[in-house]
């Protein structure tokens, strides 16, 4: 079990109250944004950071992994450092850069007690830093919050899928479609519902990257991030590896970050590659080649068709209809969202006393990549009361929205 390593953090005794009630930690905070093509996503983020207690003190430093002239001229009138490669280093390589001119931080000021790194389209919410350092104070190494898709905060985002040999299998096989398809759905939303209903900091490597809050001796334990990931999965295999030193990384409920989700790699041609590549790096670092080669043998070899799914009704979704059915009891259930017609992995929204018309809300369908995506609702067992298929485009949707 992880144990504290003294100074580093300062113990509860020195903590002290904000007058909105939050905990104010009296700690050296680093924040490092990687940043590709997102101006104006990048200034709200930084103005979301300064307002939360624990960011205001921060000194934040942006890494510009691209830019064109105007966004360029939008970063620097921000309050914050801005480190320029010159090329796309990949999110790996900018979190490395990041937090590389952090811990050069002259010996006056002493290097940072925590290090929190995110992305541009990240907006924490008031608390959010305090409640993840409380964490690390209390024996976390790692802490990473609740994330929500919307600036409503309807809909939950997915854990990281769990990252297992079996879980592979299951993924792997779901796509010969039938009774595996079905499994591998419910076993995945076991996972996601495990940690959208924790009430209390949850014990986890299946965190985002989007934004975690790291001890420094953390970091400084477990190495920087594997650079060889151009894009994707570079976090999973931190966690991972810090997990394996029996470091202790926690999802923490009480903070709560929206992200905007995908904005960035929207704007690089090259994503669907750099996945691939790193997909691959992962599994042969984690599973070795042979166990590799087995995943590609369970799958089909060409993508299998997915049974024909009703489209959503234009109108939205009526959940009278689909809670006619239910137990007097059921006060809630769950809709799903996923970019796979296999329904998983998906973001969702938990509705309480359902009824009416349900739409995705305009804010998610409109910043939505195209393509075709799956709609499912559940009850709070699991069981499914419907699937459906809708059609997104880049400038909005194409049936079932508000």
């Amino acid at each position: 079990m992880y144990v504290r390593a003294p100074g580093v953090i300062p113990p509860a005794a020195d903590v002290s109250s904000d007058p909105a009630g939050g905990r104010l930690l009296p700690v050296r905070l680093a924040i490092v944004v990687v940043h590709y093509r997102t101006p104006d996503l990048a200034a709200e983020c930084v103005e979301a950071l300064r307002a939360d207690p624990p960011g205001s003190t921060a000194r934040i430093v942006l890494v510009d992994n691209g830019s064109d002239p105007e966004g360029r001229e939008r970063l620097h009138r921000l309050p914050i450092e801005i480190v320029k490669p010159g090329e796309n280093l990949g999110f790996a390589g900018g979190v490395n850069r990041g937090v590389a001119r952090c811990l050069e931080q002259g010996p006056e000021a002493g290097p940072p007690d925590a290090i929190v790194i995110l992305n541009p389209d990240v907006l924490v919410r008031p608390g959010c830093l305090a409640a993840l350092l409380g964490e690390l104070q209390d024996g976390a190494a790692v802490a990473g919050p609740l994330f929500f898709w919307d600036r409503d905060e309807r809909f939950l985002l997915p854990p990281t899928e769990r990252r297992t040999r079996r879980d592979e299998l299951r993924a792997a096989a779901a796509h010969r479609g039938g009774d595996r398809a079905d499994r591998a759905r419910a076993h995945w939303r076991d996972h996601a519902r495990e940690h959208w209903l924790a009430t209390g900091p949850l014990r986890t490597p299946w965190l985002s990257g989007g934004l975690l809050a790291i001890r420094r001796d953390a970091w400084e334990s477990v190495g920087p991030f594997d650079e060889g990931y151009r894009l994707y999965f570079e976090e999973t295999d931190w966690l991972m590896r810090l997990a394996a030193r029996g470091l202790e990384p926690r999802l923490v409920p009480a903070a709560r970050a929206v992200h905007l989700y995908a904005q960035s790699t929207l704007r690089e041609p090259a994503s669907s590659a750099w996945f691939e590549a790193s997909a691959e790096r992962f599994r042969h670092r984690w599973y070795g080649v042979g166990f590799s080669r087995l995943l590609a043998a369970v799958a089909p070899s060409e993508s299998t068709t997915v049974d024909p799914l009703p489209p959503m009704p234009s109108e939205g979704l009526d959940l009278d209809a689909l809670v006619a059915g239910l137990p007097a009891d059921a006060k809630s259930i769950w809709i799903e969202v996923s970019p796979s017609l296999w329904g998983f992995p998906a973001a969702a929204e938990r509705i309480e006393r359902p009824g009416g018309l349900w739409r995705l809300p305009e804010e998610i369908a409109g910043r939505l990549p195209a393509g075709e995506w799956g709609v499912l609702a559940s009850d709070e067992t699991g069981n499914e009361l419907g699937r459906w298929a809708v059609s997104f485009g880049v400038t909005g949707a194409a049936g079932g929205t508000g």
